[in-house]
């Protein structure tokens, strides 16, 4: 018996080490507690908050979800592979996880349960989170064959109330009247890669539009993050957060 415990002991201060090698976290107060946001890659994080593990996009080469907590709601922006994952989906999905998805990603994966189905204007309260769901489009950023890389209504952005304190997760998009027609957003993550999201300076723009009081840049690939710095160093309301993403 005393060794089955210490192999448990062991066992758990591994996986605990190997969950906490992987992440950066930031942790803020609300009015309902701690939340905590784990920064993955790319696209993908995940927030802890009441109790409840709210994953963003998980993708299977992004991060090691074998070893990331399961979720009790995983919310997803958009159907493309960097998105949309259905094994980093079944990784971590539990009996009553909820999925909150867009109609496009529900064709790709019509074999997921519990899911609901958001489009952009659509707000809902799950798990004592209100949702909304924001348009994520691209207006200037286009394919060769003149469509945009994210055409306007099929994918979403989402605010996420947590405990009054306001997200944003953008998703893919460009500096969009919507996004900088915000207001009160606490945290803000906008794109910024090339050529498919923002620019340095389309997500300056934005984030003097709506003024987040904290602004991380993600989904940046090779962008260089020091152009956004430079660019909002003047805008005192606005701190400007670099995570590797």
């Amino acid at each position: 018996m005393k060794n089955i415990f210490l192999s448990f002991i062991v066992t758990l201060i591994f996986t605990n080490m190997l969950f906490s090698q992987d992440l950066q976290t930031d942790k803020f107060e609300t009015k309902n507690g701690e939340l905590a946001i784990n920064f993955v890659k790319h696209g993908s994080l995940f927030f802890e908050f009441n109790g409840k593990i709210i994953h963003i996009d998980p993708v299977s080469r992004m991060g090691d979800y074998k070893n990331y907590p399961n979720a009790d709601l995983i919310i997803i922006t958009h159907h493309h592979g960097d998105h949309l994952d259905l094994n980093a989906i079944e990784l971590i999905k539990k009996k009553n996880t909820k999925i909150i998805l867009t109609q496009k990603c529900h064709e790709l994966s019509e074999n997921l349960s519990d899911v609901i189905i958001m489009k952009n204007g659509d707000v809902l309260e799950i798990n004592q989170l209100e949702i909304e769901a924001i348009p994520a489009y691209n207006i200037e950023h286009k394919r060769d064959n003149g469509d945009p890389f994210h055409i306007k209504g099929e994918g979403n952005g989402y605010i996420i109330s947590f405990g009054g304190k306001k997200v944003l997760i953008a998703g893919d998009t460009e500096n969009i009247p919507e996004i900088k027609a915000l207001e009160n957003i606490e945290i803000a993550f906008l794109p910024m890669n090339l050529p498919y999201t923002m620019t340095p300076e389309m997500v300056a723009d934005a984030a003097k539009a709506f003024k987040p009081k904290i602004l991380y840049p993600y989904h940046y690939g090779n962008t260089d993050t020091s152009i956004l710095v430079e660019l909002l160093k003047d805008e005192k309301g606005i701190e400007v957060r670099i995570k590797k993403m």
